[in-house]
C-alpha cells in the first residue's frame, strides 16, 4: 500500500510539473513578435528565401499569388510558367491554413492591433501599435478577405523561412515593398499547406 501511494504522489508531481512548464512555455515571448525592435536590414538571408524569378507550372492567371507554406515561398505568377519567388516565414504548429482569398485592403506602415485571441496567448503584446519601423507588421501590410491574416513585412528579418507566426505570412520589409508595388487590391490568394506532386 505505501508503495502504491508513492507512486500515486510521484505521478501527481510529474502530472503537476509538465503542466507548470507548457503553461509557462505558452506564455513565453513568441520570438516572432517583437514590438519596438527596429529591423535589422543587414541580415542576409539563405539564397533560398531571397526573391527570384524561377519556373513555376500552374494553370493560374497571371498576377496570381501562391503561397506554399510547407516550402516557405510566396509565389507571384508571371505567365509563361514563371513566377517571381519571395522567402517568407509561416504559421507556427497549429496556426497553419490553407484557403482562397483575394487581397481587400492594403496599408503602407500599418497599424497594429493584436486581435484579442493573440492577446490571450501573448498578454506583453501591446493592445495597439502605430506603424513604424518597429512595428512587427513591417513596411506593408495586404490584408486577406476578412480574416485576420495578412501578407506583411517583419521587423525579424532573421524569421523568413522559419514556422513562426500566429498564421500571417511575412516577407523581409524590401520584399513586400516590391510585392505591394505589383499587386491591386482584389488580388486571388491561394493558400496550400502541402506541396504540389
Amino acid at each position: 500500500m505505501i508503495k502504491f501511494r508513492h507512486f500515486i504522489w510521484t505521478a501527481v508531481a510529474s502530472v503537476g510539473i509538465i503542466l507548470s512548464s507548457s503553461q509557462s512555455f505558452a506564455q513565453q515571448n513568441d520570438r516572432g513578435d517583437q514590438p519596438g525592435l527596429l529591423a535589422d536590414d543587414s541580415v542576409e538571408l539563405d539564397p533560398e528565401y531571397q526573391k527570384q524569378m524561377v519556373y513555376y507550372r500552374t494553370t493560374e492567371a497571371p498576377g496570381t499569388i501562391i503561397i506554399a507554406t510547407a516550402e516557405r515561398h510566396l509565389y507571384l505568377i508571371q505567365g509563361n510558367g514563371r513566377a517571381l519567388r519571395y522567402g517568407i516565414g509561416v504559421g507556427r504548429d497549429g496556426f497553419q491554413w490553407q484557403g482562397l482569398l483575394n487581397i481587400s485592403r492594403k496599408a503602407e506602415w500599418p497599424d497594429w492591433t493584436p486581435p484579442p485571441e493573440m492577446i490571450a496567448r501573448q498578454p506583453y503584446l501591446p493592445r495597439f501599435m502605430a506603424g513604424g519601423p518597429g512595428n512587427p507588421l513591417g513596411a506593408r501590410a495586404m490584408y486577406l478577405g476578412t480574416t485576420v491574416y495578412r501578407i506583411h513585412g517583419t521587423n525579424r528579418p532573421d524569421t523568413i523561412g522559419t514556422e513562426v507566426s500566429s498564421g500571417c505570412f511575412r516577407l523581409v520589409n524590401a520584399d513586400v515593398t516590391d510585392l505591394y508595388e505589383r499587386v491591386p487590391v482584389g488580388t486571388k490568394v491561394i493558400v496550400r499547406q502541402k506541396p504540389d506532386l
